[in-house]
């Protein structure tokens, strides 16, 4: 027998839609913020030329810098006020959650709640602060010493351009983290992940259309291009199965006498995902690997030996460059899965209310038995991770064509619509509730 969430989600549609105000304004708002975001990526940067940066950048943008240019949805080759798009947020983030997890005192604030909470939001809104102006800098610098056979990139080089760009850029990035809060808040979705996620939506049609030219002029053949959308596809549907795969813990609860009454007796599931950090690994991965090297792409071959050295090493493609990149996602799915789902609070909320897993006794055998699942999960959920993150990132090594068909593009495009798919849905089963509790109330009264 079908029960009343199947029902109710069956019964969903445009009428129920329709009639869903506040969905409707949540939705508006959201597309409206991700429209204010994607003009603030055309807004050049003063005192630059853009038509000399995008050259350069044509000549440069083939190795990590390119990566980190999809990740801004094109914001970096055209130097705008959103270059350093939302990353150094999300380094901050990395770094704050790694030091709760070593971190006595900040680990008591985590405990404390909402307060503690704010808190922790406060110390990554300094070190994106931080992080942003030390990045900003680093471009600044950079950019000086960029130029072409038409000239240099800046017009006039020193220190208040240096002054002007790092207030603009640290500017541009606060911007967008306030911009994150509001959608998360006011929207629907996760506003940090649906802005990366327009930038990569908005720049696929222009890295489509570069792909066929190079089909048209013989640089790739036209047998490649296929097979590169057929995998593509692939990829996604790969992506939707295992994103939606997940085991089922049997959970019992005995019977119970209130009164007159019995209450209990019934079985439910406790839905453990294949893949409980989501897209967050290879967002983290890709940021911490940018981090170091946001400058050295526009270095232009000057600079000490090391940081050369460092450029080669890591260059996009490279064998250390793939082999840090899966090191970091699958270092990252444990530490996340562990922030996020915790066995032995599970546990202990089982025994609370009289729940058991046949066969486990409460308590700390039931922790270690979900830790157990838990562990051997997020094995099978790191190795998909990394399959599909590193496999079409060693075709287009090889081939050159745009970082949009990656794995961990598509990985972000497909994750953050199938999460805010599932909070639209969630908003319309809520206003049928909603409605049919009203009308109960009006039969009620007559």
């Amino acid at each position: 027998m079908a029960s009343a969430a199947e029902q109710l989600a069956a019964n969903i549609n445009f009428g129920a839609f329709a009639k869903a105000t506040e969905l409707k304004k949540r939705i508006w708002f959201t597309l409206g913020a991700l429209i204010i975001y994607r003009l603030g990526t055309y807004i050049p940067l003063p005192g630059i030329d853009p038509q000399i940066l995008q050259d350069i950048f044509r000549q440069q943008g083939g190795g990590i810098m390119g990566m980190f240019d999809m990740l801004a949805g094109g914001a970096l080759s055209r130097m705008t006020i959103f270059a350093l798009n939302i990353m150094p947020y999300i380094s901050a983030s990395i770094i704050v959650q790694l030091l709760t997890a070593v971190s006595p005192t900040l680990e008591a604030l985590k405990k404390e709640g909402e307060s503690g909470r704010k808190k922790l939001n406060q110390y990554t809104r300094y070190g994106t602060v931080l992080l942003a102006t030390v990045q900003a800098y680093g471009l600044a610098v950079g950019m000086e010493a960029m130029s072409s056979t038409t000239g240099s990139a800046v017009a006039d080089p020193g220190f208040f351009f240096r002054v002007t760009t790092v207030i603009t850029l640290v500017g541009g990035t606060l911007f967008l983290m306030w911009l994150g809060e509001q959608i998360t808040a006011r929207g629907i979705g996760n506003g940090i992940s649906l802005i990366i996620f327009a930038g990569i939506v908005a720049e696929l049609p222009s890295a489509l259309v570069g792909t066929l030219e190079l089909g048209r002029t013989g640089a790739i053949s036209t047998i490649f291009i296929i097979f590169l959308l057929l995998m593509a596809v692939g990829v996604v549907f790969f992506i939707v199965f295992m994103e939606r795969a997940q085991r089922r813990i049997l959970v019992q609860y005995p019977k119970r006498q209130v009164g007159n009454r019995m209450f209990g007796g019934e079985s439910t599931h406790l839905p453990l995902k294949l893949n409980t950090s989501g897209v967050i690994p290879p967002i983290f991965a890709s940021s911490l690997l940018l981090l170091p090297l946001t400058a050295v792409g526009f270095a232009g071959g000057e600079g000490p030996e090391w940081l050369q050295a460092m450029s080669r090493y890591l260059a996009h493609g490279t064998v250390l460059y793939m082999g840090l990149y899966a090191a970091l996602i699958v270092f990252f799915c444990f530490f996340y899965t562990a922030i996020v789902f915790n066995p032995g609070d599970t546990a202990e909320n089982l025994r609370k209310y009289g729940g058991f897993i046949p066969g486990t006794r409460p308590g700390k055998n039931t922790a270690d038995y979900l830790d157990f699942v838990l562990t051997r999960l997020t094995v099978v959920g790191s190795a998909y991770l990394v399959v599909v993150c590193l496999l079409p990132e060693f075709l287009i090594a090889e081939s050159a064509v745009p970082f949009y068909f990656g794995g961990t593009s598509l990985l972000i495009v497909v994750t953050v619509t199938m999460d805010t798919v599932a909070q639209i849905h969630s908003h319309l089963l809520a206003h049928q509730y909603e409605g049919l509790i009203k009308k109960a109330k009006l039969r009620g009264k007559k």
